[in-house]
């Protein structure tokens, strides 16, 4: 159970829920004792009154009322505190569930974006959602059936030695027994799990994918091939679980047989002391009922166990995650941004590049110019913007912002001064309205409907039937490309920062229309620091100056009246693009 120790400090934080459980269990276990000692009382009084007539019928008959009120009375209460037990352990475990999911879901926030390149969509949902249920159950269930064998088993073995030394040792003869194939079993069960959320994952992983990616399955008539995919998938899910239930199978039968065991030694040896004289028949009563009150017990070890290991599992594959560490440290200086920005010969390079994507990379912004970058593709031009917004971090050489090193900046202070419109604009399966409001949910409609205005989209958003209340697919599936760039741009532009970050957002978007988006950002933007990265020279060409980018380097830069008249890449693009629009 070493990787479930990571958990110990909600024990912890829900310690007085969970010793007043246990509490509670104590108390239960002690009123469901009655019952079998009372039995014994009205045994032993029916014996008496068989064998010696000493007392009579009006009195056994008065015993025998007051036994069985008292065994009704003593049920409820303990049957009372039952409830009591799984109002406090299982409201404490659901709790515990929801702090685990925001932790995981917080370290993921955290998280930088190489480690969204190594793991799957799927892989993390299964380990926030399957993986915290199953720890949930530890915490639950688990916790709360622990609680209540371990006091039963105490009180009920210590009333057996007390009442009757000899046949209690011969009772307990099958537990031992019983340690060593929960240990055996328990081991398989968490090899058998591991495995499962793997698959799980895989499963979860590939379901994902297909949904997103179900235009292009459709248009390419893969639906079947894609289907037998997912097939061998489920099938190698459903082999690994009749696995593991295979050998959950085994707990149940095992427990009973032990059981019975014992109840046939209470039964035997008892026997055999109630005719030798040792021990009267309500002593043997109270043995079996004891015996089977230890039956559901010593039957859910099994089931708790099942659940400890598979919990260890999940938790383990939890653990992976919550350890990894983010390599984009935050700074602690919180100061306002006005938007210069520099580079001084920058190196940079991803992961799994063997050369530099920024290599030797310098330049100069000032406050409220608009710089537009050109270049091939892979030139380099997405990750200057990844490093502005400190979304990976240099490897060599300097990046300041405001003068000041991008590294000292607390990291909320620096991204809530930017506003950045991918490549892939990304919509959320909501309301138009609040997919341009998750750039700034303070601002009002008439906020929404000014930068709507500026992106030339808020006339298309009136003819929809709900306007801004339209409710849009998931990723914004279903509007046109176009309508997905324009409301990126005015999510960011909504957000009011002073540097704007645009990266080849305008390839959906027809030229007429782009034209004037760009008009419009020149009379409300001019404070705003922009850089617009794109592979079309119109989008640029207003722009104070252009950097042209190729392998990393600033092979060139001017204005585009500059750039134009000199031999290059940029005069070669210019003239080729100016030939495509005859």
């Amino acid at each position: 159970m070493k990787e479930l120790k990571y958990l110990n400090k909600y024990l912890f934080k829900y310690k007085i829920q969970l010793i007043t459980g246990i509490f509670i269990a104590i108390i239960a276990r002690i009123f469901a004792l009655f019952a079998p000692r009372l039995v014994n009382n009205s045994l032993t009084i029916v014996e008496e009154f068989i064998k010696f007539k000493n007392i009579s019928i009006e009195h056994l008959e008065k015993e025998l009322i007051i036994n069985i009120t008292l065994i009704i009375i003593t049920a409820i209460i303990s049957g009372f505190l039952t409830f009591l037990i799984r109002q406090t352990i299982i409201n404490v475990s659901r709790y515990i569930e929801f702090d685990l999911k925001n932790e995981i879901y917080d370290q993921y926030q955290k998280l930088d974006l190489e480690f969204y390149k190594k793991n799957k969509t799927g892989d993390l949902m299964t380990r926030i959602t399957e993986d915290v249920s199953k720890v949930r159950m530890y915490f639950g269930p688990a916790i709360m059936y622990s609680i209540n064998t371990t006091v039963l088993f105490i009180i009920v073995i210590a009333s057996m030695i007390s009442l009757a030394p000899k046949l209690a040792i011969y009772s307990l003869i099958p537990l031992p027994f019983l340690s060593i194939i929960i240990f055996i079993l328990s081991k398989e069960i968490n090899k058998k799990t591991s495995i499962i959320q793997k698959i799980l994952s895989k499963l979860s992983s590939f379901s994902q994918e297909s949904f997103s990616g179900i235009t292009v399955i459709k248009s390419h008539g893969i639906e079947s091939k894609v289907e037998k995919k997912f097939e061998l998938i489920s099938k190698e899910s459903k082999e690994s679980n009749l696995k593991l239930a295979k050998i959950q199978a085994w707990f149940f039968p095992l427990m009973i047989l032990l059981i019975g065991l014992s109840n046939y030694l209470v039964i035997f040896i008892g026997g055999i002391q109630y005719i030798n004289g040792e021990i009267n028949i309500g002593v043997l009563a109270e043995f079996i009922l004891y015996v089977s009150m230890l039956t559901w017990p010593v039957a859910t070890v099994g089931w708790v166990t099942s659940i400890v290991q598979q919990a260890e599992a999940s938790q383990k594959r939890i653990n992976i995650f919550l350890k990894k560490k983010t390599k984009i440290k935050s700074g602690n200086l919180k100061k306002k941004i006005s938007g210069s920005i520099e580079f001084k010969n920058v190196f940079f390079k991803y992961q799994n590049s063997e050369k530099f994507n920024i290599n030797g990379m310098s330049f100069k912004i000032k406050k409220g110019d608009r710089i537009g970058v050109i270049g091939n593709i892979g030139s380099g031009k997405s990750t200057i913007l990844n490093l502005i917004s400190r979304l990976y971090d240099i490897k060599k050489g300097n990046l300041y912002i405001d003068g000041i090193d991008v590294k000292k900046f607390d990291i909320n202070t620096l991204r809530n001064s930017i506003s950045y419109v991918p490549q892939d604009s990304f919509l959320f399966s909501d309301t138009i309205i609040e997919n341009i409001k998750f750039g700034n949910e303070k601002s009002s409609f008439e906020d929404v409907v000014k930068y709507t205005s500026i992106v030339e989209i808020h006339e298309e958003i009136k003819k929809f039937n709900k306007g801004y209340d339209t409710l849009i697919g998931e990723r914004g599936i279903t509007l046109s490309g176009g309508q997905r760039q324009r409301l990126s741009i005015a999510r960011a532009l909504i957000k009011n920062s002073k540097i704007i970050l645009f990266d080849d957002c305008f390839s959906a978007i027809d030229s007429q229309t782009q034209k004037k988006i760009l008009e419009n950002l020149n009379h409300i933007n001019e404070k705003k620091t922009m850089i617009i990265i794109s592979h079309n020279i119109s989008s640029i060409i207003n722009c104070n100056k252009v950097l042209v980018i190729d392998k990393g380097r600033i092979i060139q830069h001017g204005t585009n009246s500059e750039l134009k008249e000199i031999d290059g890449y940029y005069k070669y693009l210019f003239e080729r693009q100016k030939l495509e629009k005859l």
